[in-house]
Protein backbone atom coordinates (compact mmCIF):
# COMPACT_ATOMS: atom_id res chain seq x y z
CA UNK A 1 0.00 0.00 0.00
CA UNK A 2 3.17 2.34 0.81
CA UNK A 3 4.61 1.67 -2.68
CA UNK A 4 1.49 2.17 -4.30
CA UNK A 5 0.82 5.73 -2.40
CA UNK A 6 4.50 6.45 -3.36
CA UNK A 7 3.89 6.03 -6.75
CA UNK A 8 0.96 8.03 -6.90
CA UNK A 9 2.25 10.87 -4.91
CA UNK A 10 5.37 10.90 -6.81
CA UNK A 11 3.09 10.93 -10.36
CA UNK A 12 1.46 13.85 -8.60
CA UNK A 13 4.27 15.82 -8.16
CA UNK A 14 5.50 14.95 -11.73
CA UNK A 15 2.80 16.51 -13.27
CA UNK A 16 2.74 19.33 -11.13
CA UNK A 17 5.84 20.32 -11.82
CA UNK A 18 5.10 19.70 -16.05
CA UNK A 19 1.46 21.65 -15.27
CA UNK A 20 4.19 24.70 -14.08
CA UNK A 21 6.66 24.22 -16.56
CA UNK A 22 3.80 25.00 -19.22
CA UNK A 23 2.36 27.50 -17.44
CA UNK A 24 5.80 29.72 -17.54
CA UNK A 25 6.39 28.56 -20.52
CA UNK A 26 2.45 30.48 -21.61
CA UNK A 27 3.40 33.47 -19.54
CA UNK A 28 6.77 33.95 -21.30
CA UNK A 29 6.07 33.58 -24.58
CA UNK A 30 2.86 35.74 -24.04
CA UNK A 31 6.22 38.45 -23.27
CA UNK A 32 7.37 37.55 -26.28
CA UNK A 33 4.71 37.93 -28.39
CA UNK A 34 3.29 40.97 -26.97
CA UNK A 35 6.36 43.00 -25.32
CA UNK A 36 8.85 42.54 -27.33
CA UNK A 37 8.46 40.91 -30.74
CA UNK A 38 5.40 43.45 -31.80
CA UNK A 39 6.64 46.38 -30.62
CA UNK A 40 9.68 46.38 -32.62
CA UNK A 41 8.34 45.21 -35.95
CA UNK A 42 7.71 45.93 -38.72
CA UNK A 43 7.85 49.34 -36.49
CA UNK A 44 11.53 49.10 -36.55
CA UNK A 45 11.78 49.32 -40.59
CA UNK A 46 13.53 51.95 -42.09
CA UNK A 47 12.02 52.36 -45.58
CA UNK A 48 13.63 55.35 -46.37
CA UNK A 49 16.93 53.96 -45.68
CA UNK A 50 16.90 50.30 -44.94
CA UNK A 51 17.64 47.98 -42.42
CA UNK A 52 16.22 48.77 -39.16
CA UNK A 53 15.78 52.08 -36.86
CA UNK A 54 17.66 51.14 -34.17
CA UNK A 55 16.91 54.41 -31.84
CA UNK A 56 13.89 54.57 -29.31
CA UNK A 57 12.68 56.29 -26.55
CA UNK A 58 11.62 55.00 -23.27
CA UNK A 59 7.87 54.93 -24.85
CA UNK A 60 9.02 53.64 -28.09
CA UNK A 61 9.40 56.14 -30.16
CA UNK A 62 11.71 56.49 -32.86
CA UNK A 63 14.66 59.03 -32.26
CA UNK A 64 18.15 60.72 -32.88
CA UNK A 65 20.31 60.33 -35.65
CA UNK A 66 19.95 56.65 -36.46
CA UNK A 67 23.31 55.30 -36.61
CA UNK A 68 23.28 51.84 -38.02
CA UNK A 69 26.04 48.92 -36.09
CA UNK A 70 26.39 45.53 -37.81
CA UNK A 71 26.01 43.97 -34.13
CA UNK A 72 22.44 45.68 -33.91
CA UNK A 73 21.51 45.63 -37.56
CA UNK A 74 22.48 41.31 -37.55
CA UNK A 75 21.19 40.66 -34.38
CA UNK A 76 17.45 41.88 -35.66
CA UNK A 77 18.13 39.82 -38.70
CA UNK A 78 18.68 36.85 -36.55
CA UNK A 79 15.74 37.46 -34.28
CA UNK A 80 13.20 38.15 -37.06
CA UNK A 81 14.79 34.87 -39.14
CA UNK A 82 14.20 32.64 -35.94
CA UNK A 83 10.79 34.10 -34.68
CA UNK A 84 9.54 33.31 -38.67
CA UNK A 85 9.82 29.83 -38.42
CA UNK A 86 8.42 29.97 -35.31
CA UNK A 87 5.12 32.10 -35.73
CA UNK A 88 4.62 30.73 -39.18
CA UNK A 89 1.50 32.59 -39.42
CA UNK A 90 2.78 36.49 -39.40
CA UNK A 91 4.45 36.83 -42.36
CA UNK A 92 5.87 40.40 -42.01
CA UNK A 93 8.48 38.61 -39.46
CA UNK A 94 10.25 36.87 -42.61
CA UNK A 95 9.76 40.17 -44.81
CA UNK A 96 11.47 42.23 -42.08
CA UNK A 97 14.03 39.39 -42.21
CA UNK A 98 14.38 39.72 -45.81
CA UNK A 99 15.06 43.64 -45.33
CA UNK A 100 17.54 43.26 -43.37
CA UNK A 101 19.10 40.90 -45.09
CA UNK A 102 19.53 43.39 -47.87
CA UNK A 103 20.98 46.24 -46.13
CA UNK A 104 23.70 43.56 -45.08
CA UNK A 105 24.37 42.89 -48.30
CA UNK A 106 24.29 46.07 -50.13
CA UNK A 107 25.02 48.74 -47.58
CA UNK A 108 26.97 46.81 -44.40
CA UNK A 109 29.14 44.95 -46.94
CA UNK A 110 32.71 46.81 -48.06
CA UNK A 111 32.35 45.98 -51.73
CA UNK A 112 35.93 47.05 -51.75
CA UNK A 113 38.41 44.92 -49.11
CA UNK A 114 35.41 42.79 -47.82
CA UNK A 115 34.30 42.04 -44.70
CA UNK A 116 31.66 44.24 -42.93
CA UNK A 117 31.81 47.43 -42.12
CA UNK A 118 30.76 48.57 -38.49
CA UNK A 119 28.74 51.93 -38.33
CA UNK A 120 27.11 53.55 -40.62
CA UNK A 121 24.54 56.64 -40.68
CA UNK A 122 20.92 56.30 -41.30
CA UNK A 123 21.79 56.99 -45.25
CA UNK A 124 24.55 53.88 -45.00
CA UNK A 125 27.83 56.31 -45.40
CA UNK A 126 30.75 54.82 -43.75
CA UNK A 127 31.53 56.33 -40.03
CA UNK A 128 35.00 55.72 -39.66
CA UNK A 129 36.59 54.91 -36.30
CA UNK A 130 40.87 54.06 -37.31
CA UNK A 131 41.08 51.87 -33.53
CA UNK A 132 38.27 48.89 -35.45
CA UNK A 133 37.32 50.26 -38.63
CA UNK A 134 36.10 46.47 -38.84
CA UNK A 135 36.16 44.26 -35.86
CA UNK A 136 35.60 39.71 -35.21
CA UNK A 137 33.11 40.76 -32.94
CA UNK A 138 30.85 42.64 -35.90
CA UNK A 139 31.95 40.11 -38.38
CA UNK A 140 30.90 37.21 -36.02
CA UNK A 141 27.64 38.86 -35.85
CA UNK A 142 26.68 39.34 -39.60
CA UNK A 143 27.83 35.83 -40.15
CA UNK A 144 25.18 34.83 -37.05
CA UNK A 145 22.62 36.80 -38.50
CA UNK A 146 22.91 35.36 -42.04
CA UNK A 147 23.37 31.94 -41.05
CA UNK A 148 20.31 32.39 -39.15
CA UNK A 149 18.26 33.97 -42.51
CA UNK A 150 19.66 31.23 -44.78
CA UNK A 151 18.16 28.56 -42.47
CA UNK A 152 14.64 30.43 -42.15
CA UNK A 153 14.21 31.33 -46.22
CA UNK A 154 17.03 28.92 -48.47
CA UNK A 155 18.17 32.22 -50.09
CA UNK A 156 21.42 30.85 -51.10
CA UNK A 157 22.79 34.49 -51.51
CA UNK A 158 22.86 34.71 -47.76
CA UNK A 159 24.71 31.44 -47.48
CA UNK A 160 27.02 32.94 -49.56
CA UNK A 161 27.31 35.94 -48.07
CA UNK A 162 28.01 34.15 -44.49
CA UNK A 163 30.68 32.23 -46.39
CA UNK A 164 32.47 35.09 -47.60
CA UNK A 165 32.27 36.98 -44.01
CA UNK A 166 33.76 33.58 -42.64
CA UNK A 167 36.22 33.28 -45.42
CA UNK A 168 36.91 37.20 -44.73
CA UNK A 169 38.12 36.44 -40.75
CA UNK A 170 40.11 33.17 -42.01
CA UNK A 171 42.27 35.57 -44.00
CA UNK A 172 42.76 38.82 -41.66
CA UNK A 173 41.74 37.83 -37.95
CA UNK A 174 42.53 34.59 -37.55
CA UNK A 175 45.36 33.58 -35.43
CA UNK A 176 46.90 30.34 -37.11
CA UNK A 177 50.24 30.81 -34.59
CA UNK A 178 48.47 31.50 -31.04
CA UNK A 179 44.65 30.30 -32.86
CA UNK A 180 41.76 32.12 -31.84
CA UNK A 181 41.00 35.60 -33.38
CA UNK A 182 42.60 39.21 -33.43
CA UNK A 183 39.15 41.52 -32.57
CA UNK A 184 40.66 44.84 -34.44
CA UNK A 185 41.13 45.29 -38.02
CA UNK A 186 42.02 48.09 -40.38
CA UNK A 187 39.21 48.79 -43.14
CA UNK A 188 41.77 46.32 -45.17
CA UNK A 189 41.57 43.93 -43.16
CA UNK A 190 45.07 44.36 -41.79
CA UNK A 191 45.28 43.75 -37.94
CA UNK A 192 45.85 46.50 -35.43
CA UNK A 193 48.88 45.99 -33.40
CA UNK A 194 49.41 47.40 -30.06
CA UNK A 195 51.87 49.76 -29.48
CA UNK A 196 52.76 52.34 -27.06
CA UNK A 197 50.25 55.09 -28.31
CA UNK A 198 47.77 53.33 -27.46
CA UNK A 199 46.15 54.06 -23.62
CA UNK A 200 46.42 51.26 -20.98
CA UNK A 201 43.12 51.68 -20.51
CA UNK A 202 42.15 51.29 -24.15
CA UNK A 203 41.48 47.50 -24.91
CA UNK A 204 42.79 48.28 -28.80
CA UNK A 205 45.16 45.28 -30.04
CA UNK A 206 44.27 42.69 -27.19
CA UNK A 207 42.83 39.60 -28.59
CA UNK A 208 39.25 39.21 -25.45
CA UNK A 209 36.69 36.72 -24.64
CA UNK A 210 33.81 38.96 -25.81
CA UNK A 211 34.41 38.31 -29.81
CA UNK A 212 35.79 34.66 -28.82
CA UNK A 213 32.21 33.71 -27.48
CA UNK A 214 31.00 35.37 -30.42
CA UNK A 215 32.78 33.59 -32.87
CA UNK A 216 32.06 30.84 -31.23
CA UNK A 217 28.39 31.18 -31.67
CA UNK A 218 28.29 32.95 -35.01
CA UNK A 219 30.66 29.40 -36.05
CA UNK A 220 27.69 27.57 -34.20
CA UNK A 221 25.06 28.95 -36.25
CA UNK A 222 26.92 29.02 -39.70
CA UNK A 223 27.78 25.12 -39.40
CA UNK A 224 24.41 23.95 -38.56
CA UNK A 225 23.29 25.15 -42.16
CA UNK A 226 26.85 24.54 -43.76
CA UNK A 227 28.66 21.67 -42.55
CA UNK A 228 32.42 22.70 -43.74
CA UNK A 229 35.05 20.52 -42.26
CA UNK A 230 36.84 23.90 -41.36
CA UNK A 231 33.86 25.54 -39.86
CA UNK A 232 33.47 22.43 -37.59
CA UNK A 233 37.34 23.12 -36.86
CA UNK A 234 36.99 26.53 -36.08
CA UNK A 235 33.93 25.62 -33.84
CA UNK A 236 36.04 22.93 -31.78
CA UNK A 237 38.87 25.16 -31.69
CA UNK A 238 36.98 28.04 -30.34
CA UNK A 239 35.29 25.58 -27.70
CA UNK A 240 38.46 24.14 -26.36
CA UNK A 241 40.29 27.70 -26.42
CA UNK A 242 37.53 28.82 -24.53
CA UNK A 243 36.74 26.44 -22.06
CA UNK A 244 40.28 25.59 -20.99
CA UNK A 245 42.62 29.02 -21.77
CA UNK A 246 39.76 31.78 -21.37
CA UNK A 247 37.77 30.04 -18.17
CA UNK A 248 40.22 30.19 -15.50
CA UNK A 249 40.09 28.41 -12.24
CA UNK A 250 38.05 30.02 -9.82
CA UNK A 251 35.20 29.94 -13.01
CA UNK A 252 34.61 32.95 -14.66
CA UNK A 253 36.18 34.33 -18.18
CA UNK A 254 39.27 36.35 -18.19
CA UNK A 255 38.66 39.57 -20.32
CA UNK A 256 41.56 40.86 -21.96
CA UNK A 257 44.84 38.84 -23.70
CA UNK A 258 47.65 39.68 -25.38
CA UNK A 259 48.09 38.02 -28.44
CA UNK A 260 49.68 34.75 -26.99
CA UNK A 261 46.74 34.73 -24.69
CA UNK A 262 48.78 36.17 -21.52
CA UNK A 263 45.82 37.01 -19.51
CA UNK A 264 45.92 41.08 -19.09
CA UNK A 265 45.61 41.53 -15.30
CA UNK A 266 45.76 44.35 -12.64
CA UNK A 267 45.48 42.87 -9.59
CA UNK A 268 48.74 43.41 -8.15
CA UNK A 269 48.30 46.89 -8.95
CA UNK A 270 46.65 49.67 -6.19
CA UNK A 271 42.77 49.60 -5.96
CA UNK A 272 42.99 53.28 -8.08
CA UNK A 273 44.88 51.21 -10.54
CA UNK A 274 42.26 48.27 -10.69
CA UNK A 275 39.04 50.55 -10.56
CA UNK A 276 40.64 53.10 -13.34
CA UNK A 277 41.46 49.85 -15.61
CA UNK A 278 37.89 47.80 -14.43
CA UNK A 279 36.53 47.79 -18.28
CA UNK A 280 39.85 45.47 -18.61
CA UNK A 281 39.81 43.19 -15.76
CA UNK A 282 36.91 41.98 -13.82
CA UNK A 283 34.59 38.95 -13.13
CA UNK A 284 31.88 39.20 -15.72
CA UNK A 285 29.17 37.81 -14.09
CA UNK A 286 26.70 37.72 -17.38
CA UNK A 287 29.28 36.86 -20.07
CA UNK A 288 30.11 33.90 -17.81
CA UNK A 289 26.18 32.62 -17.33
CA UNK A 290 26.34 32.96 -21.19
CA UNK A 291 29.20 31.13 -22.10
CA UNK A 292 28.32 28.45 -20.15
CA UNK A 293 25.08 28.25 -22.90
CA UNK A 294 26.97 29.00 -25.68
CA UNK A 295 29.88 26.04 -25.03
CA UNK A 296 27.32 23.58 -24.68
CA UNK A 297 25.45 24.62 -27.72
CA UNK A 298 28.36 24.36 -29.94
CA UNK A 299 29.86 20.87 -28.43
CA UNK A 300 25.90 19.89 -28.96
CA UNK A 301 26.24 20.99 -32.98
CA UNK A 302 29.07 19.36 -33.96
CA UNK A 303 28.58 16.17 -32.43
CA UNK A 304 30.83 15.77 -29.35
CA UNK A 305 29.44 12.80 -27.81
CA UNK A 306 31.58 13.27 -24.66
CA UNK A 307 30.13 16.60 -23.06
CA UNK A 308 32.11 16.06 -19.48
CA UNK A 309 34.26 18.50 -19.76
CA UNK A 310 32.60 21.27 -21.28
CA UNK A 311 29.28 20.59 -18.58
CA UNK A 312 31.40 20.48 -16.06
CA UNK A 313 33.50 23.71 -16.65
CA UNK A 314 29.84 25.30 -17.91
CA UNK A 315 28.38 24.37 -14.34
CA UNK A 316 31.69 25.80 -12.54
CA UNK A 317 31.05 28.91 -14.45
CA UNK A 318 27.46 29.18 -13.21
CA UNK A 319 27.95 28.26 -9.71
CA UNK A 320 30.42 30.67 -9.29
CA UNK A 321 28.13 33.60 -10.75
CA UNK A 322 25.34 32.35 -8.20
CA UNK A 323 27.55 31.93 -5.19
CA UNK A 324 29.38 35.44 -5.72
CA UNK A 325 27.28 37.79 -8.23
CA UNK A 326 23.45 36.62 -7.37
CA UNK A 327 21.61 38.72 -5.31
CA UNK A 328 20.06 36.30 -2.76
CA UNK A 329 17.25 38.98 -1.54
CA UNK A 330 15.38 39.76 -4.80
CA UNK A 331 17.05 37.67 -7.41
CA UNK A 332 19.23 39.07 -10.49
CA UNK A 333 23.09 39.14 -11.67
CA UNK A 334 25.10 41.85 -10.21
CA UNK A 335 27.33 43.34 -13.59
CA UNK A 336 31.05 43.25 -11.81
CA UNK A 337 33.09 41.76 -9.23
CA UNK A 338 36.69 41.87 -8.87
CA UNK A 339 39.20 39.68 -6.30
CA UNK A 340 41.53 42.07 -4.62
CA UNK A 341 44.37 40.51 -3.43
CA UNK A 342 44.13 42.27 0.06
CA UNK A 343 40.27 40.91 0.33
CA UNK A 344 39.45 37.42 1.78
CA UNK A 345 36.25 37.08 -0.95
CA UNK A 346 35.39 38.58 -4.13
CA UNK A 347 33.80 42.42 -3.86
CA UNK A 348 30.95 43.48 -5.90
CA UNK A 349 32.36 46.46 -7.63
CA UNK A 350 29.15 47.40 -9.90
CA UNK A 351 25.97 45.87 -8.16
CA UNK A 352 23.75 46.77 -11.10
CA UNK A 353 21.91 44.46 -13.23
CA UNK A 354 21.85 45.26 -16.88
CA UNK A 355 19.23 43.33 -18.97
CA UNK A 356 21.50 41.36 -21.09
CA UNK A 357 22.88 39.61 -18.36
CA UNK A 358 19.19 38.66 -16.53
CA UNK A 359 18.41 37.28 -20.07
CA UNK A 360 21.41 35.34 -20.50
CA UNK A 361 21.10 33.79 -16.64
CA UNK A 362 17.60 32.64 -17.15
CA UNK A 363 18.42 30.19 -20.31
CA UNK A 364 21.75 29.34 -18.76
CA UNK A 365 19.90 28.53 -15.09
CA UNK A 366 16.69 26.06 -17.32
CA UNK A 367 19.65 24.50 -18.98
CA UNK A 368 21.57 23.96 -15.17
CA UNK A 369 17.65 22.77 -14.02
CA UNK A 370 17.87 20.19 -16.26
CA UNK A 371 20.51 18.84 -16.78
CA UNK A 372 21.42 18.62 -12.67
CA UNK A 373 17.72 18.93 -11.10
CA UNK A 374 18.63 17.51 -7.87
CA UNK A 375 21.82 19.81 -7.30
CA UNK A 376 22.07 22.15 -4.00
CA UNK A 377 22.07 25.08 -6.08
CA UNK A 378 18.34 24.44 -6.63
CA UNK A 379 18.70 25.84 -10.80
CA UNK A 380 14.79 25.69 -11.39
CA UNK A 381 14.06 27.73 -7.83
CA UNK A 382 16.50 29.90 -9.22
CA UNK A 383 15.06 30.01 -12.59
CA UNK A 384 12.08 31.19 -11.41
CA UNK A 385 13.18 33.97 -8.95
CA UNK A 386 14.87 35.05 -12.22
CA UNK A 387 12.23 35.73 -14.44
CA UNK A 388 10.21 37.24 -11.30
CA UNK A 389 13.05 39.58 -11.16
CA UNK A 390 12.88 39.84 -14.96
CA UNK A 391 9.01 40.53 -14.97
CA UNK A 392 9.14 43.30 -11.99
CA UNK A 393 12.10 44.54 -12.18
CA UNK A 394 13.09 44.89 -16.42
CA UNK A 395 9.81 44.34 -18.69
CA UNK A 396 8.26 47.62 -19.61
CA UNK A 397 4.72 46.50 -19.00
CA UNK A 398 3.02 49.71 -20.29
CA UNK A 399 5.49 50.78 -23.53
CA UNK A 400 6.72 47.29 -24.18
CA UNK A 401 10.58 46.11 -24.18
CA UNK A 402 12.94 46.16 -21.36
CA UNK A 403 14.80 48.25 -19.74
CA UNK A 404 18.63 48.79 -20.05
CA UNK A 405 19.10 47.64 -15.97
CA UNK A 406 16.83 46.27 -13.23
CA UNK A 407 14.47 48.90 -11.89
CA UNK A 408 16.02 47.67 -8.05
CA UNK A 409 19.22 49.51 -8.26
CA UNK A 410 18.32 51.90 -11.65
CA UNK A 411 15.26 53.56 -11.14
CA UNK A 412 16.32 56.45 -13.61
CA UNK A 413 16.67 53.35 -16.22
CA UNK A 414 12.22 53.53 -16.64
CA UNK A 415 12.65 56.92 -18.95
CA UNK A 416 16.19 55.47 -20.59
CA UNK A 417 16.31 54.69 -24.21
CA UNK A 418 14.74 51.30 -25.03
CA UNK A 419 17.01 50.58 -28.13
CA UNK A 420 20.07 51.96 -29.33
CA UNK A 421 23.00 50.07 -31.20
CA UNK A 422 24.31 47.83 -28.56
CA UNK A 423 20.42 46.96 -27.69
CA UNK A 424 17.91 45.25 -29.58
CA UNK A 425 15.89 42.04 -29.51
CA UNK A 426 18.88 39.57 -29.27
CA UNK A 427 19.53 38.29 -25.68
CA UNK A 428 15.82 38.90 -24.59
CA UNK A 429 14.10 37.20 -27.39
CA UNK A 430 16.83 34.65 -27.88
CA UNK A 431 16.64 33.37 -24.09
CA UNK A 432 13.04 33.85 -23.51
CA UNK A 433 12.51 31.55 -27.02
CA UNK A 434 15.00 28.87 -25.38
CA UNK A 435 12.78 28.70 -22.48
CA UNK A 436 9.67 28.22 -24.11
CA UNK A 437 10.76 25.72 -26.23
CA UNK A 438 12.76 23.43 -23.17
CA UNK A 439 9.74 24.17 -21.09
CA UNK A 440 7.51 22.77 -23.22
CA UNK A 441 9.37 19.97 -24.35
CA UNK A 442 8.39 16.74 -22.73
CA UNK A 443 12.42 15.42 -22.47
CA UNK A 444 14.43 18.82 -22.27
CA UNK A 445 18.27 17.92 -23.30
Amino acid sequence: MFSLLGIIFLLACASEKKDERKSLANVIEKSIITELLNKWYPAALDKEYGGFLGTWTFDFKPTGEQDKMIVSQSRHVWTCSKASEIYKDVPHYKECASHGFRFLKDVMWDKTYGGFHTLVDRKGNVKSNPTEEKTAYGNAFAIYGLAAYYHATGDTSALKLAQDGFMWLENHSHDPVYKGYFQHMKRDGSVIRRDNNVLSTQDTGYKDQNSSIHLLEAFTELYQVWPDSLVGERVKEMLVLIRDTIVNEQGSLVLFFQPDWTPVSFRDSSETVILKHRNLDHVSFGHDVETAYLMLEASHAVGITDNTRTLEVGKKMVDHSLDKGWDDEVGGFYDEGYYFKDKPDITIIKDTKTWWAQAEGLNTLLIMADQYPDDEHRYFEKFKKMWSYIDTNLIDHEHGEWYPGGLDKEPQQKTALKGHIWKATYHQYRAMANCVQRLNAEKPH
